[in-house]
C-alpha cells in the first residue's frame, strides 16, 4: 500500500464524519499517524500549509487556528466547512478580518499598529481615530499580546525587520 495515499484518504473520510477521534490505518504516512498539532508541524516542515491547516482541524482545540490558516491561504471551501463545525463543537469564530491578519489582528488593532508605526502617543491615536483614549490603551494592550512584545516601540518593528523606527 502507499502510505500518503492511504493516510490522505482517511483523513478526508474522517472530515467527511467530522468526527474528532481518528484512528488511523498503521500503513499511512507518518504525518497522518501523528495527533493533530505534531500533524501539523510536520506538515509545516514538508512545506504543506494546507495539509497542516486540516491536521489542526481534526481536534476542537485547534479549530480556530486551522481556520485562520485556512483562511490566510484562500482554502475558502475547507474554511467554509471549518467555520460550520465549529459551533457544534463549543467553538466561537473570530471575525474573518480577523483570521485573514497574519497576527490574528482586528481591523481596528491592524490601524492602532499603523499608527504606533507613525510614532504617535495614545491621545494622538484617539484623536486620529474618533476613539476614547482608554480604548486605545486596550487596543495597544491587545497588540503588544498579540504580537508577543513588550513595547509599543517593538510593536512598531514588527512584520518589517525592525527597520522603521517609531
Amino acid at each position: 500500500m502507499h502510505g500518503w495515499a492511504v493516510g490522505e484518504l482517511g483523513q478526508w473520510l474522517d472530515g467527511r464524519a467530522d468526527q474528532e477521534s481518528h484512528i488511523p490505518h498503521p500503513a499511512s504516512a507518518t504525518p497522518y499517524r501523528l495527533e493533530p498539532a505534531e500533524a501539523a508541524r510536520a506538515w509545516d516542515e514538508l512545506g504543506c500549509p494546507y495539509e497542516a491547516a486540516m491536521a489542526l482541524a481534526a481536534s476542537r482545540d485547534h479549530l480556530a487556528e486551522a481556520l485562520g490558516r485556512l483562511e490566510r491561504l484562500g482554502a475558502k471551501p475547507a474554511a467554509a466547512r471549518v467555520a460550520r463545525q465549529m459551533p457544534g463543537r463549543g467553538v466561537r469564530m473570530a471575525r474573518r478580518s480577523t483570521l485573514a491578519h497574519p497576527d490574528g489582528l482586528t481591523a481596528r488593532e491592524a490601524d492602532v499598529l499603523e499608527l504606533l508605526r507613525e510614532g504617535l502617543r495614545n491621545a494622538q491615536i484617539a484623536q486620529r481615530l474618533h476613539i476614547a483614549p482608554k480604548t486605545v490603551d486596550h487596543h495597544v494592550s491587545a497588540v503588544l499580546s498579540k504580537l508577543g512584545v513588550r513595547t509599543r516601540e517593538d510593536a512598531a518593528r514588527h512584520g518589517d525587520g525592525g527597520t522603521r523606527t517609531p
